[in-house]
Parts: structure tokens; sequence; C-alpha cells
């Protein structure tokens, strides 16, 4: 029977379903929250992470490990073009405010209809 410890560095193999993982992902991006997957100890060689919300009060000894989903991506995952694609969003919002059109044809019952446009904010 394999050895456990308190010791962290006796894992060699940590196993996350793909499920936890992109849950993990997706909860951190759009719901800005303090999610993780996590081992708990007694440590052994081969350990299963668990998605778990992170609380004030998870101090316990001998802590749990923590290990951020972002973790798991390699450089070419979609995720490491998050970041990117926001800058380029907000970019983006920034000069087509300066593209607003003066007028703007709406739709009605008897068809077409020019109208001013005044922007706000």
């Amino acid at each position: 029977m394999e050895e456990e410890s308190d010791d962290p560095t006796r894992i060699r193999t940590l196993a996350v379903t793909a499920d936890d993982a992109v849950s993990a992902l997706e909860a951190r991006e759009q719901r800005d929250r303090p999610v993780v997957l996590r081992a708990t100890p007694p440590f052994s060689g081969r350990m299963r992470a668990r998605l778990h919300v992170v609380a004030d009060e998870d101090h316990v000894d001998p802590a749990p490990l923590h290990v951020a989903p972002d973790a798991l991506l390699d450089e070419s995952a979609p995720e490491r073009h998050h970041d990117r694609h926001q800058e380029a969003v907000s970019t983006w919002r920034e000069r087509v405010r300066d593209h607003f059109d003066g007028t703007v044809a709406v739709e009605t019952p008897s068809g077409p209809h020019k109208v001013d446009l005044t922007v706000l904010g």
C-alpha cells in the first residue's frame, strides 16, 4: 500500500474531470468566483482534484492543495487568448463611438422612415 502524507510533494499524478476543470474556468471568468480544483490530505502518489469554491473558513491544517484551473491549460488553449480578446473588444468599443451616423432609417408599417440620431453618453 502506498504511504500517505500531509506533504503535497508526494503527489505524482493529479486526476481531474474535464467537466470540473471547464466549470472552474467558467466560474472564474463569468462570475469572478474564487474557484479552484482541490485535493485534500492525506496526500499520496495519485490524487483526485475536485471543483471547490474557496471560502474564508477553508484554513485547515494540514492545508489542502488548491490548483488554479488555468494552470491546467497549455499555451494554445482558447482561455489564454481571453485577455487579448477582451482588450480588442474594449478598443473596438472606444473607437466605434466616433462612427455613429447622424440619421437612422427605422422600419415602420408604411416603410422606412429616416430620423435624426442623438447619441447619449
